[in-house]
């Protein structure tokens, strides 16, 4: 398509934080037109009423209904919503769907649906037409090993990550509420977390001698937004070698950058891009990869899926800048 032609997008639970990004980023992309943003439990309140920084921007109005007169769906409803929802769509939608919860990411589940991490596997989503969002914990993850994973050299790897509160969703439970995340920090899901088995498929499927062996410890961070992972495995590469195996993996995909400083959060909130640092310690190779869990790892990260569908510029509407103060 041209990128002055418009795509008819309806959104599926659009009062969360997923969908709050989504409409963030989609009422300033330049092709976007969106159709409906269903909530069954915000039905005609203005957008903003849910997510305040869109007051001013946009009339939108919560629908309880939804228009299949649409080029494509955004699922934002929640993991295990989005199966039966596919399954009830009528036969007459032709339109795309991206699915931003966690249904068919794994092989046995997938179906027709493309896993859409773009760095990996661009040239099976451009000609998708339904696609499976990467989990937050797993972009982040991935983008650390992509370049080592192409030249199947992965052995035993060990990550620690920590991310904030807006990673849990939006509904209150004792670990988000304020008074217990502020100035507290707590591990969760040690060796068992649910974006393990995406990982896994993604690495096994690029890097045919990996044996799976990851050992993820997540950490529940006293921040609302972003994510940080230290990734680290056997490397015979001296620094130098594979500091350039990073910059030549990520030279021609617009959101990854491999920097030779120390990177932060602050780099890249509320942007969709993943920073990523390489250095040797003795025979270990260290990464570091910082994205916003938000949007490099939920909704941005859906809009360049979409965008590669639809044939424009991946970076179409992603212009995004960091709150960095």
């Amino acid at each position: 398509m041209n990128i002055d032609d418009s795509i008819k997008i309806g959104i599926v639970g659009a009062a969360g934080y997923t969908a709050g990004e989504l409409l963030r980023i989609l009422v300033n992309h330049p092709c976007a037109e969106i159709v409906f943003a269903q909530s069954g439990s915000h039905a005609g309140e203005p957008v903003w009423t849910a997510h305040a920084d869109l007051l001013g921007e946009t009339k939108l109005r919560f629908s309880s209904q939804f228009d299949y007169d649409c080029d494509v769906l955004f699922l934002c409803s929640g993991h295990g919503k989005a199966k039966p929802f596919v399954e009830a769509l009528p036969e007459s939608y032709k339109g795309a769907i991206i699915d931003l919860g966690n249904d068919f990411r794994l092989a046995a589940d997938a179906g027709d649906f493309v896993y859409g991490l773009p760095e990996a596997f661009k040239d099976k989503i451009v000609k998708a037409k339904h696609i499976a969002n990467p989990g937050c914990f797993a972009t982040a993850i991935q983008l650390s090993l992509l370049p080592m994973a192409a030249m199947d050299r992965l052995p035993e790897i060990h990550v620690t990550g920590i991310t904030g509160s807006t990673g849990a969703g939006q509904a209150p439970s004792e670990t988000t509420h304020f008074s217990w995340r502020t100035d507290n920090l707590s591990i969760y899901k040690a060796f068992t977390h649910q974006h393990l088995g995406e990982v896994n498929e993604t690495l096994k499927t690029l890097a045919p001698s990996y044996t799976g062996e990851m050992n993820f410890v997540p950490v529940r961070g006293d921040f609302a937004r972003g994510i940080l992972v230290s990734v680290y495995f056997d490397c015979d590469l001296p620094e130098e070698a594979a500091v350039q195996i990073y910059k030549d993996y990520y030279r021609d995909k617009p959101f990854v950058h491999v920097i030779d400083t120390n990177p932060d959060l602050k780099m890249v909130v509320n942007t969709n891009k993943c920073v990523l640092n390489v250095r040797k310690h003795g025979r270990k190779l260290h990464v570091i990869s910082v994205i916003d869990n938000l949007v490099k790892g939920a909704s941005g990260q859906a809009v360049q899926n979409m965008n590669l569908i639809f044939g424009l510029p991946e970076d179409t509407g992603l212009h995004l800048k960091a709150t960095r103060f």
